[in-house]
């Protein structure tokens, strides 16, 4: 058998195994194309385009889109406003997962109940989530409206009420889930580690600070991510329980973005610029978290 003729032989396996890659993947590469790359596409050509939600001329008028979303009465009060709602929440969610991680870390009846119990209201749909707390807020329907009329206090009555209001359900809802995320990286670490630094006569906090941390910091950079992404994209939570009050103060960048497309303006091409600023701050933003985390590890 010549050596060519060899070569030919392995060659043919491998190239039937790379079609066969190519046949599985394809599936979920036509998903991918159909509901991320075509909408994307679309999405960036409505942004440099007059495209009215119901009649009107369609064409070509960038950079018209992105000067109008800019200008836009409340385009800076909601950046700002989801700024300050996205560090608020990322802070208290990654600080309690991370403290409900280590306090159910070890293995027992009783730990896994508390497990049980803090990943159930993950269960729940955001939305179902946002019309219970709804109720609950009520100054009419609350168990809690004696209590609160009697104060004088409403949960949603003033901008900050409202935002830490929602904030609370938030952290409710997520806890449980970033708890699941930190103690998959916890059991991670091997228990050689703790032990060497128990040895080594190194106390809770300096073991914590010093071997849980560093070797922690992949999974703190998978839910920083995560979590800075869910925030900066928050809608429903708000859109049920402030409907953007009082006096316009909770409206987060996608309430804007909803609210010009389908309620004020009805200008989808002035939404869609909104989208694709929110979508390159996106990336930035995520590319520089990725980066400070790759740095401090190396």
């Amino acid at each position: 058998m010549s050596a060519n003729t060899a070569t030919r032989g392995r060659a043919r396996p491998r190239g039937r195994h790379a079609l066969l890659g190519w046949l599985y993947a394809t599936p979920t590469a036509v998903f991918v194309v159909a509901l991320f790359v075509v909408p994307l596409g679309l999405v960036v050509k409505m942004s440099v385009s007059r495209w009215p939600l119901l009649t009107g001329d369609q064409g070509f008028n960038a950079p018209d889109n992105f000067v109008k979303a800019v200008d836009h009465r409340f385009f800076t009060d909601s950046v700002v406003f989801t700024v300050k709602y996205t560090v608020l929440a990322t802070v208290l969610l990654l600080v309690l997962g991370l403290g409900l991680a280590l306090l159910v870390q070890e293995s027992s009846r009783w730990n896994n109940l508390l497990r049980a119990s803090f990943l159930i209201p993950s269960a729940l749909g955001l939305a179902s989530a946002s019309l219970l707390f709804y109720v609950f807020y009520s100054p009419y329907a609350s168990p809690l409206a004696p209590l609160m009329e009697s104060w004088g206090f409403d949960f949603l009555g003033s901008p900050t009420a409202a935002l830490l209001s929602t904030t609370f359900l938030i952290v409710w809802r997520y806890a449980g889930f970033y708890m699941v995320l930190m103690l998959v990286g916890l059991q991670g670490i091997p228990a050689d580690v703790f032990e060497a630094a128990r040895s080594d006569g190194a106390s809770r906090w300096q073991t914590f600070w010093r071997v849980t941390l560093p070797l922690l910091r992949p999974t703190l950079a998978l839910t920083t991510v995560l979590c800075v992404t869910g925030s900066l994209l928050a809608f429903e939570q708000f859109y049920i329980l402030t409907k953007g009050g009082p006096d316009n103060s909770t409206i987060t960048v996608v309430q804007l973005i909803y609210s010009v497309a389908f309620q004020g303006q009805n200008d989808l091409g002035v939404a869609a610029a909104i989208s694709v600023i929110v979508l390159v701050a996106l990336i930035i933003i995520n590319a520089f978290q990725l980066r400070a985390f790759r740095s401090e590890e190396s």
